[in-house]
């Protein structure tokens, strides 16, 4: 009796062990106050399946520990509603550990304006990758591979493709749609702008930089201050490749969205070399904040 008892013990802990977790960690907030004198109640439906949706899902064959999930911040705010169909725009964030320290980094800080979805509450939210047929989860799906694919670029080198790749595949098959924020040939920058500067091979040396500013940059800091910021200022003359290869690109803005404070405070403390480089780059790319880049050169 007491080796079975032993066994079932065994056969638990064993089991649990070895229980995955999805992959993001996604706190989705529902902001409703432009809307006045409707039922508020939809709106909390939608926080809790929009949620559910985004951290209940698997999103990948990849085994995650619960503290591997990729934190993000999904905020919706809601523009105008007329019955079942809503107008609104959304901010997406994510961020990741840096190595050996309490510090998190900005991975992606994206607005997007476009963002018109049909909701019924307490409908039950589905996504088949091959067959859009709500742009509420073909929009959510998108970000969440958008997410998975960048923060597995941070970690090795072009890991993020696959992730990108299903990304590539939402946005194609939005194509055929009337849902605002997908057309390739809409002006603005749109979700299919995103995902089809990351997959141009013209910018696999900034996917590349973008790995080791976070691997052998940011997380080698903790270790050696001196070499992580000198890893990180000698590969961004990559930004300026990119900037002259395509000036409109929406990757580059990505990239200085999330990064701008950090290069900043990063380069506080770099050499009167690692300074002029940096703010010399920064300002040939982004040159509307060439004041703000100045402040490397302050205490």
């Amino acid at each position: 009796m007491k080796g079975k008892i032993l066994l079932a013990i065994y056969l638990l802990v064993f089991s649990v062990g070895f229980v995955s977790a999805q992959e993001l960690k996604c706190n989705l907030q529902i902001n409703s106050d432009k809307i006045q004198g409707t039922n508020k109640s939809v709106f909390n439906t939608l926080q809790t399946a929009a949620s559910e949706f985004m951290n209940n899902r698997k999103w990948t064959d990849l085994v995650y520990e619960e503290n591997e999930r990729i934190e993000c911040n999904i905020n919706i705010i809601i523009n105008s509603v007329d019955g079942n169909n809503f107008s609104a725009e959304m901010l997406v964030q994510s961020r990741r550990p840096v190595f050996n320290s309490t510090y998190t980094t900005t991975l992606l800080n994206h607005r997007d304006k476009k963002f018109d979805f049909s909701y019924t509450e307490f409908e039950t939210l589905e996504f088949n990758e091959n067959n859009l047929n709500s742009n509420l989860t073909a929009v959510l799906a998108f970000y969440a591979y958008l997410i998975i694919g960048y923060d597995m670029d941070s970690f090795s080198r072009l890991g993020g493709t696959p992730y990108f790749r299903a990304a590539e595949n939402i946005a194609s098959l939005a194509q055929s749609t009337d849902w605002p924020g997908w057309r390739s040939i809409e002006k603005d920058w749109n979700r299919y702008t995103v995902i089809n500067n990351i997959m141009d091979e013209a910018f696999k040396k900034y996917r590349e930089y973008f790995y080791e500013y976070h691997r052998l940059g940011l997380d080698e800091m903790s270790i050696n201050a001196t070499n992580g910021r000198a890893r990180i200022a000698g590969g961004m003359e990559v930004l300026r490749e990119a900037y002259r290869a395509r000036p409109m690109s929406v990757l580059i803005a990505l990239f200085l969205d999330a990064k701008n404070d950090e290069i900043i405070n990063i380069f506080k403390q770099g050499t009167s070399e690692e300074k002029t480089k940096v703010i010399d780059i920064l300002t040939t790319v982004n040159p509307s904040q060439a004041n703000r880049y100045e402040q490397i050169n302050r205490k």
